[in-house]
């Protein structure tokens, strides 16, 4: 049933329901160009402070691995110093040679992965230090951006909050309106609104012109445009097009500029009738 309704209105109804819709669109555009740049720097600031915790957690992260590699081969120093002591000790108790240099070796071998291992433990306290430098830097970036995030949202939010009514309003009034035009015909008006750069998908005729791209019309189609027989739309932008006196808007009418000649004339007669008048008057003083 609802269909058949939209189907049922006029195209005149249907240009008058498509012009209040693009009004209160635009009122709801006007209303977001209050807000500025402020969105988009808000996303990016989220953005940022998002990839700067990802980049501090990762960061303690690897910072725990070290401390953990570092544990490690502290319990490997532990171990590899007491083979150590245990070798020197059996050193002692050699009965020939070979049994001495054997030990000997593993006396070497272990001292060695000791010192391989404070050479790690070295090298890993001196990353750990350059993440905690690293740490101290993304997390003073971070508080700084958050700072910035507060304050954009705060201001923001003040914007908001004065519109937010308004906005409302006219929303309500666009789904009111959306809901009396036919799907087909909406659809293909807020193609045209996006694709168009100042958001208008339906402009009314300007001096001969598309109020749109502001391309002459020829004076057949701004004739057909006012029969609101058909919807018409511009060949140039592809904007809807609808007559003035249906959108509501009151047009200058064009301003008559005589002829200098034409005035000249009226002057010149006028002078003849009054040099004739003050003649006759003349002849009556004459005669008396």
């Amino acid at each position: 049933m609802a269909k058949k309704e939209l189907t049922d209105l006029s195209v005149e109804e249907k240009l008058k329901t498509l012009f209040q819709l693009q009004t209160a669109l635009s009122s709801i555009d006007e209303k977001k160009a209050l807000r500025g740049e402020l969105p988009l720097e808000v996303e990016d600031l989220e953005a940022e402070i998002e990839g700067l915790t990802t980049r501090i957690d990762r960061i303690k992260a690897e910072i725990e691995e070290f401390e953990r590699a570092i544990s490690q081969k502290r319990g490997e120093i532990i171990e590899s110093q007491a083979n150590v002591d245990r070798y020197k000790q059996q050193l002692n108790e050699v009965r020939n040679n070979r049994e001495f240099d054997t030990l000997s070796k593993e006396i070497e071998f272990q001292s060695l992965e000791i010192e391989l291992c404070n050479k790690k433990i070295n090298e890993a306290t001196r990353r750990i230090e350059e993440k905690n430098v690293e740490l101290d830097t993304s997390a003073a970036v971070l508080e700084e951006k958050q700072g910035d995030l507060e304050l954009k949202k705060s201001e923001l939010d003040e914007i908001m909050d004065e519109t937010r009514n308004e906005e409302d309003v006219l929303r309500e009034k666009a789904h009111e309106l959306e809901s009396r035009i036919e799907p087909r015909l909406l659809t293909s008006f807020k193609r045209i609104r996006k694709n168009a750069r100042n958001g208008l998908g339906i402009v009314y005729v300007q001096r001969d012109a598309c109020g749109g791209c502001f391309n002459k019309i020829p004076p057949q189609r701004q004739l057909d445009i006012k029969m609101h027989k058909k919807i018409i739309v511009c060949e140039y932008c592809g904007r809807i097009l609808i007559d003035p006196e249906l959108a509501g808007v009151k047009t200058e009418k064009p301003v008559v500029v005589e002829d200098k000649k034409t005035v000249r004339r009226r002057t010149t007669g006028t002078g003849v009738k009054k040099t004739s008048t003050s003649k006759k008057a003349t002849d009556a003083n004459d005669m008396v």
